[in-house]
């Protein structure tokens, strides 16, 4: 009755925006879906909220993202009296309604709100932050998810994502308000106190980008042929205009792919992970002979690569292959500064950092999963002031950030230092697939893969908790086939020698993850998704060649997986 309850009163109300009331009336009387959109209010956490667009309390729409504004808008009057936030906001749908319901709210609570007018990267927002001296930001985006999804990711005012106890404050505020009657929007609603982000903000931003080239005069003198998708979303104008200011020309564009378009028409799943999503931009390399092909995900922030090898065909370089491109590409450029410097990685992210940084006498630094820890590391420098030690970040799905002009992955000033790494080697007559390969025969070959299980729904839900209890309370071992050293588990911030017994204490943040340290160097991480109803498995093996790294992942993950169908 809970949920029927909360139906009929969103019934009732005179509702701004049409489709939402019409959607309540479609699904009158279905009361497996009136219990799906009502059973729960939308999570909200560190990485903001997401969730799929439409009427109801477990949906994105004006009046959840009202609501979360307003909660956040408590937050920030809590700490101090003045107070002021960059929003933008991507291709998605509704992006731009969502964005301006946002400043509307905040200007009600009479905090001064930065609006950018135009769909912008999500790296934009954090360096607005920064730039305007504000003490939060807004982004409105689902990043990578399918169509129907959106969402909203909150940053503090260093530009960092909000951290947990931040995030804890912000849903306490949210809990506490009625969605219809605690917002604070229209009697107070004062527009003097929105003004639109000025395109010098997005030209210092340009320059920052710009600054983090390390031979530029490589890239005006090659002739590197790219293509370039942004998915119908964000990135179209922003990298373009930053490989035309390096001088790069020999840049074509999947037309079917260039306009923003929320519905994003030519991929079910716009996330440049996925081979079927660079599908246009594939066939059009092949047909141009391209060198090198790029990917921007909708919000911009993530970058996919794909390298045409010497037979013609396009081999797509993962995250962690291209993470450790670039860092070995910085070491092997800026060895007059490595001195105490630092790379930051996350714990799911690729070992072969380690070894690389061995050589180099550069120091790692693991973070839980989410770029929101390597941005932390980053404040924690620059409190210090000491950030100009840190030299780069990223995370195993195609997160990249050089340079510390923002705080958060930025796939603008990735596409960059990608293209300008291409052009380097294409010099020498070599490609990236050649340099990974060279990377791989010097550190040992690190195969590391990701598979996820989606659980949707209020019944996927349960699915999850049931699984993560079954993993607690096991060590798994009749999975792996082979001796679990240690189980670490992140969320009681332990970690349990599976040999004598004996537990340590993890000094990291709370986080609901699993880890299984199994003998022969290798390591899987199984972590609910914080955005996506999904379960995400890490796999991570260091092998003496590829086919043994291969056939030691198939036999694990092949056995592994049984735990996560539930049928």
């Amino acid at each position: 009755m809970y949920e029927q309850n909360l139906y009929d009163i969103w019934v009732s109300k005179e509702l701004e925006d049409k489709d939402l009331k019409n959607e309540l009336l479609d699904i009158s009387g279905d009361k497996q879906e009136i219990k799906e959109r009502f059973y729960t209010d939308l999570s909200f956490g560190t990485g903001g909220l997401r969730g799929i667009i439409g009427s109801g309390t477990n949906r994105v729409n004006i009046h959840t993202i009202r609501k979360v504004t307003q909660g956040f808008a408590n937050y920030l009057l809590k700490k101090q009296k003045n107070n002021s936030v960059a929003i933008g906001y991507d291709s998605r749908i509704k992006s731009d309604i969502f964005a301006m319901e946002s400043a509307k709210v905040l200007s009600g609570n009479n905090i001064k709100v930065y609006l950018y007018d135009k769909l912008v990267p999500t790296p934009c927002v954090s360096f607005a932050v920064r730039e305007l001296g504000c003490q939060g930001g807004i982004m409105i985006t689902a990043s990578h998810n399918p169509s129907k999804y959106n969402g909203y990711k909150v940053y503090d005012n260093k530009g960092c994502q909000i951290s947990g106890e931040e995030s804890d404050f912000i849903t306490r505020e949210i809990q506490g308000i009625d969605i219809f009657e605690d917002i604070k929007i229209s009697d107070n609603f004062n527009k003097s106190l929105i003004s639109i982000i000025s395109d010098d903000i997005l030209d210092r931003y340009y320059s920052c980008v710009m600054k983090e080239s390390i031979n530029s005069n490589i890239l005006k003198n090659s002739d590197l042929n790219i293509v370039y998708t942004p998915l119908n979303g964000a990135g179209n104008i922003p990298v373009r205009k930053v490989l035309d200011m390096a001088g790069l020309k020999n840049v074509s564009v999947v037309k079917e792919q260039e306009k923003p378009n929320g519905m994003f028409p030519t991929c079910l799943y716009p996330n440049p992970e996925e081979e079927k999503t660079l599908k246009l931009a594939l066939e059009l390399g092949k047909k141009l002979k391209s060198d090198i092909i790029i990917a921007t995900d909708p919000d911009c922030d993530r970058v996919g690569t794909g390298i045409r090898d010497s037979e013609g065909n396009y081999i797509l370089l993962t995250g962690n292959e291209i993470g450790a491109i670039i860092f070995q590409y910085i070491c092997e450029n800026n060895q007059d500064i490595l001195d105490g410097s630092i790379v930051v990685k996350t714990i799911v992210t690729t070992d072969i950092i380690f070894s690389i940084a061995k050589k180099y006498g550069v120091n790692v630094v693991n973070v839980l999963t989410g770029f929101k820890f390597i941005g932390e590391q980053i404040a924690i420098l620059e409190d210090e002031n000491k950030q100009d030690r840190y030299l780069f970040g990223f995370e195993e799905s195609y997160g990249y950030l050089i340079g510390n002009y923002v705080r958060d992955k930025d796939a603008v000033s990735a596409s960059l230092i990608i293209c300008e790494i291409a052009a380097f080697y294409k010099e020498k007559g070599l490609n990236l697939i050649d340099v990974i390969e060279a990377i791989y025969l010097e550190h040992g070959y690190y195969l590391n893969n990701q598979i996820s299980f989606i659980y949707e729904g209020l019944e996927g839900m349960n699915s999850m908790n049931s699984i993560m209890k079954i993993l607690r309370e096991n060590n798994c071992e009749e999975f792996f086939l082979q001796n679990v050293l240690y189980k670490r588990d992140y969320k009681k911030s332990e970690e349990l020698n599976i040999k004598d017994g004996t537990i340590r204490k993890i000094n990291f943040p709370i986080s609901d993850v699993i880890e299984f340290e199994i003998e022969d160097e290798i390591k899987i991480f199984v972590r609910p998704s914080g955005t996506e109803p999904k379960i995400k498995i890490y796999y991570s093996i260091k092998g003496k060649n590829k086919e043994y790294s291969i056939n030691k992942f198939k036999e694990i993950s092949d056995k592994f997986s049984h735990i996560f169908k539930i049928s």
